[in-house]
């Protein structure tokens, strides 16, 4: 296989160094994003090295798209955006799909668009998060998953 930037990612998480981790689920790996310009801003990394829904086996694809519309109600519940934005990206690095979640906020760019019109704002060293911040985006996101996985708040 060639040099492929999810499965280095996913690779990281089994060894426990990658900070971006929140939580694995049966058919991927729930990570916040490296930059925070959109605050809450998550990626569902599917766990096999497939470039199409329709190369994954039917059982595994449909547990995935169900798994992921369960990452992104979390992500809506834990960071409480106006819309969600979805994309099912995999056509570099590797070429391995992987979902990118944007909770998006009406002021979050001057014009309405999607955020790849940002550019180079959108991957700013100033959005790097803190690890603090990090811990703390984690954490939201990973309560909501928890919580819509089991069918009950986990603070109770």
């Amino acid at each position: 296989m060639e040099c492929c930037m999810v499965c280095e990612r996913i690779d990281q998480i089994k060894t426990g160094k990658n900070p971006y981790f929140v939580k694995e689920l049966n058919t991927g790996y729930v990570v916040m994003g490296d930059y925070q310009r959109i605050k809450g801003y998550s990626l569902f990394l599917c766990k096999e090295h497939a470039t199409e829904l329709h190369f994954l086996e039917p059982d595994f694809r449909d547990e995935f798209l169900h798994e992921m519309a369960i990452v992104a109600e979390a992500v809506y519940n834990a960071f409480r955006p106006d819309k969600l934005n979805y994309e099912l990206l995999g056509s570099g690095n590797g070429a391995h799909m992987h979902w990118h979640i944007f909770p998006r906020r009406k002021k979050d760019l001057e014009t309405a668009g999607p955020v790849w019109k940002l550019g180079s704002e959108l991957t700013a060293a100033e959005f790097i998060p803190m690890p603090e911040e990090l811990e703390e985006l984690e954490t939201r996101l990973r309560i909501e998953l928890d919580r819509l996985q089991c069918g009950k708040d986990p603070l109770l």
